[in-house]
């Protein structure tokens, strides 16, 4: 498997997989992407700004996340708990994957090729946010050993759920 900066004629596939994700948070009572979000523009906003990224398996994009070094205005105030760490760090969003029947742990596999590229950039932090409600993303990062920090808000006043991991 690998992770590589996306194409814009991936964006069909990475929506494909999107659109499936929000099937799967809507069955599962999860308000999250239900509102239109994220949509094409954003992916391709993503794209031009060489922030997304697609996991690829023989050839097959199973996995697409973005990855960005610019920070995270929402991540300026946190609440209930405090981050990690203060220094610079890479944001991780929108984490969406296919149904692979061969393969497991397709989301933690992107987890691990991303904290890969933020090493490689001398990035050693990492932050993550998701709905409250999302229990399978939330299970994801702790298994991956991200540390619940807090809660954060999202311009619009959604309350998330906020996570940080330092890379060795």
């Amino acid at each position: 498997m690998v992770l590589r900066i996306t194409k814009k004629e991936d964006v069909n596939r990475i929506m494909d997989i999107i659109n499936e994700g929000k099937i799967s948070l809507k069955n599962s009572n999860v308000d999250q992407w239900q509102n239109g979000y994220p949509n094409e523009d954003v992916i391709l906003k993503d794209i031009d700004n060489g922030e997304s990224f697609v996991l690829e398996y023989n050839n097959e994009i199973i996995g697409t996340t973005a990855l960005s070094f610019r920070g995270e205005k929402t991540y300026d105030n946190i609440y209930e708990g405090k981050w990690i760490s203060n220094g610079k760090y890479a944001v991780i969003h929108r984490i969406a994957v296919a149904k692979v029947e061969e393969i497991k742990s397709v989301g933690s596999e992107i987890l691990k090729e991303a904290e890969k590229i933020c090493l490689l950039k001398n990035i050693k932090n990492i932050k993550i946010d998701t709905h409250e409600d999302n229990k399978a993303m939330q299970g994801l990062l702790l298994k991956n050993k991200y540390e619940h920090c807090g809660v954060i808000y999202l311009e619009d006043g959604s309350k998330r759920i906020a996570f940080e991991k330092e890379l060795l």
